[in-house]
């Protein structure tokens, strides 16, 4: 067995139907960490059979981990955050059954996902599994645009809730003085600060970030209900009929229906991005088995948290309007006002929802920068020798993690100059993770079709694969068309909604780097790993 330079593990293919002994593992497994650091004997396993060198702590257990996906997606803070969207569309009643079905829909989505996490288990995650599962004549092209496409969207995460906290700061700001105005270059600061403060948590405290992780799932569950038993005690009440049957059609489209479509957009962005903790398996502990449970069990834990929210907000929002017109840009601000009747109640309990989106912002640092490691380690982007360096001491991505201060710097700084450019960036990391999820779900769906072997799993969806990848696709296919639906109508250039022109513009230009040079560089991971199905 040797390594090379860029990191690979050569070792021999073995052909179909062979299994790895215990002292194969020991003979072909390469580490650059501290046994300690090197998981079990199956993530060693797992490791010579993806053809990687262990570079990575292994330091996440399933707490922490379970800790780290909750907490990123942040599904309650979030339907807070974007109850103005919800609102407008759909109303109370279309957040209520909006939530639902994006529920429903993730159960199945994160299902297939999780599969194929245990089945390959590395940080790749979705450009990987579209290399591995997808039909020999495309696999090479789709997983290179998969993980251009997935790692730009999670850089547009980064900035995207950055300057959610910043407004919020802005909103609370308003909030106590009428006559503050705010400013774009006042927003840019605060993003700014927001990445630089999660840069140094993963960095100088990375070593720490797993048992950080668990003390902020506590906060994540705590600190709901610090804000909605002040709304169940204080806030009037709608009936059930108004709660659940109250739809709103503030965009003025053509039917309800497309109005509650448009809207289920706030509980799909509440309920996407689980893929996050796979991105992190080269350091989680017995990634096969624990990183599917984590998934799912994050999926379980943050839709009963965020019920709790939705069915508070269906109950308490008895002039939705007035909230609206609010000068905070944030309803939920007005209405904790409304209710409490406190500005240092309302500062305190906005204040929770700001820790924890911030707290999610770090997590999205960690996996924003093992996408883009993973990538460059099989030279997927300009400059990959760079991006895959993994300090040595440090054990983490460093190089990429600061990359991710600089985009988010870089992006923050065109607020300055259109605010509806900034959100047109911040928008890829929706259609970004929806694509992601269709192409991988979409090769390993094809697999199933064509009857073609699979490779074994601990956690396994078995003879209710074809169904639930299926129940999955046709979910996701529906949600991508919408997320590219503008607010309201009519549409003009700082209303509409140019998603699409992110997405087609990164798309395009993958697309060229491939042709010109992409295709000569890019060594697609089926082409490294040593599993012969």
């Amino acid at each position: 067995m040797s390594k090379s330079s860029n990191g690979y593990v050569h070792t021999t293919t073995l052909s179909k139907g062979e299994q790895y002994s215990d002292d194969v593992q020991l003979q072909d497994f390469a580490a650059t960490v501290a046994p300690k650091w090197q998981g079990t004997l199956a993530d060693k396993h797992d490791m010579v059979m993806l053809g990687r060198s262990q570079v990575l702590r292994r330091n996440f257990s399933f707490i922490s981990i379970l800790g780290f996906s909750a907490v990123l997606i942040c599904t309650w803070e979030l339907v807070f955050a974007n109850l103005l969207f919800a609102l407008t569309d759909g109303g109370t009643a279309g957040l209520f059954w909006g939530f639902t079905v994006v529920v429903i829909a993730s159960i199945f989505i994160f299902s297939s996902v999780a599969e194929m996490a245990s089945m390959s288990p590395t940080a790749g995650g979705q450009y990987h599994w579209v290399s591995e599962f997808a039909p020999a004549f495309c696999q090479k092209f789709l997983s290179y645009i998969s993980g251009w496409v997935l790692a730009i969207g999670w850089q547009g995460a980064v900035v995207g809730l950055s300057f959610v906290v910043g407004t919020m700061i802005q909103g609370l700001i308003s909030l106590q003085d009428p006559s503050y105005e705010p400013q774009q270059w006042h927003g840019t600061l605060l993003v700014i600060a927001v990445v630089m403060f999660c840069i140094i948590f993963n960095t100088s405290l990375a070593k720490k970030l797993p048992l950080i992780e668990g003390f902020i799932l506590l906060l994540h569950i705590i600190g709901l209900f610090a804000i909605v038993i002040p709304l169940w005690v204080l806030a009037p009440r709608n009936t059930p009929s108004v709660a659940f049957t109250r739809f709103n059609n503030g965009g003025n489209w053509s039917s309800m229906g497309v109005a509650y479509m448009v809207g289920l957009l706030t509980a799909l962005s509440s309920m996407m991005g689980y893929d996050c903790s796979v991105h992190m398996s080269e350091e989680i502990k017995d990634a096969s088995n624990t990183l599917p449970r984590a998934m799912m069990w994050g999926v379980g834990l943050n839709a009963v948290l965020g019920y709790v929210v939705v069915i508070t907000l269906c109950f308490t929002v008895t002039d939705p309007q007035a909230l609206l017109d609010s000068a905070t840009g944030f309803p939920f601000i007005q209405l904790f006002f409304n209710v409490t009747k406190s500005y240092t109640a309302t500062h305190i309990m906005t204040a929770i929802i700001i820790v924890n989106i911030v707290s999610a912002v770090i997590s999205e640092i960690a996996t924003a920068s093992r996408q883009i490691w993973s990538f460059a380690r099989d030279d997927g982007f300009p400059f990959s020798n760079f991006l895959k360096k993994v300090s040595p001491g440090w054990n983490i991505p460093l190089n990429a993690v600061v990359i991710n201060f600089v985009f988010g710097v870089a992006i923050s700084l065109i607020n300055l100059g259109s605010s509806v450019a900034l959100n047109a960036i911040v928008s890829l990391t929706m259609s970004a993770l929806l694509s992601s999820y269709i192409l991988s779900i979409g090769c390993i769906f094809l697999k199933r079709c064509r009857g073609e072997p699979l490779p074994p799993s601990v956690f396994t969806l078995g003879r209710w694969g074809f169904a639930i990848n299926g129940i999955a696709l046709t979910f996701l296919f529906v949600f991508f068309v919408f997320c590219f639906f503008p607010m309201a109508t009519p549409v003009d250039a700082t209303t509409m909604n140019w998603n699409i022109a992110m997405f087609g513009g990164i798309t395009l230009f993958a697309t060229f780097w491939y042709i010109f040079r992409g295709h000569k560089k890019y060594r697609p991971p089926v082409d490294i790993q040593n599993r012969k199905l």
